[in-house]
């Protein structure tokens, strides 16, 4: 099992839709990045097929999701957010945030990793 380090460069844009930043990094299967949200910033609502589990390690973010926006929760250090696939959802930072963002299975390439796992 190799180690997996993140690499916490500011310049790597995670994603097209988001304003987060921070290191991406897949194997075949699997995605992990590490994202870092500034107060106010997030992401616009997208959907993927993969399913993803967002684990807040540090701030807050409040998440909208569902096709009409029905759910709007907060998610704060410790707790974490499951977007099923296909499932419209988005993200704001209440403060400065730190997520740790989990997909699979990885079927698509919504943009470029910056590392690989394995």
């Amino acid at each position: 099992m190799p180690l997996v380090t993140f690499d916490d460069s500011p310049d790597n844009q995670v994603a097209g839709y988001s304003d987060g930043q921070g290191a991406v990094l897949r194997s075949e299967h699997f995605e992990a990045a590490k994202i870092h949200f500034p107060q106010g910033k997030g992401a616009k609502a997208h959907r993927h097929p993969e399913e993803q589990l967002s684990f807040v390690v540090s701030g807050r973010l409040r998440v909208t999701a569902g096709d009409d926006g029905e759910m709007v929760y907060e998610v704060g250090p410790g707790e974490a957010t499951f977007n099923p696939s296909n499932v419209l959802h988005g993200v704001e930072a209440l403060e400065d945030t730190v997520v740790l963002s989990l997909k699979a299975p990885l079927t698509s390439d919504d943009y470029e990793a910056t590392g690989k796992l394995g």
